[in-house]
């Protein structure tokens, strides 16, 4: 599988996972100490190629993924869980430790941010599903950052990126729909 895009990881693991899933070209921030030098080559493979973020699921990958997608607008996001992401035999999380067919899988599923897009699912239907507020709501949206393959979000961030992915509200229906029927079996 050849991707077109440059992806943007973290560090040089998260090059050779990738390259051993798929045929592709990527920019390395070192962590999330990105220096403006790093900044000017995303920009640079993003009026060229464009962009995939593809960062590590925790914090540090989040503020990554967030730093370049403000410097850098445009890009596109594929998202790991942390499931997914995570050692066998140690604590560590990171797109180093998922498998190629994971890696192919979320490269296959990348989202572009919208500019200017009235959203299909308000708060409100956030709210009925119980996604907000409740004390499954945290469990709520991580199954649905997983099955939509948007990461995982508080519910400010989920409002947000059902918006800017432009989730659709049939999408999001079916999605909550087997999250209810799982947690009922």
């Amino acid at each position: 599988m050849r991707i077109k895009e440059v992806i943007v990881v973290e560090g040089k693991d998260d090059t050779s996972k990738i390259k051993q899933a798929v045929d592709a070209d990527t920019i390395e921030t070192n962590g999330s100490a990105i220096n403006e030098y790093i900044i000017q080559q995303i920009k640079h493979a993003q009026e060229k190629r464009g962009v995939i973020i593809f960062t590590d699921p925790d914090f540090p990958g989040e503020r990554i993924r967030h730093i370049v997608s403000q410097a850098v607008p445009g890009c596109k996001h594929a998202f790991l869980t942390k499931q997914e992401a995570k050692a066998k035999r140690d604590k560590g999380i990171g797109i180093e430790h998922a498998s190629t067919a994971v890696i192919q899988e979320a490269l296959s599923q990348v989202y572009e941010i919208a500019g200017a897009y009235e959203p299909e699912i308000t708060r409100e239907e956030i709210l009925a599903y119980g996604l907000m507020g409740g004390s499954e709501a945290k469990e709520r949206r991580r199954k649905l950052g997983v099955r939509l393959r948007i990461g995982y979000a508080n519910a400010k961030q989920l409002e947000k990126r059902l918006t800017s992915f432009q989730i659709t509200k049939q999408a999001f229906e079916e999605a909550m729909q087997q999250i209810l029927e799982e947690e009922e079996s």
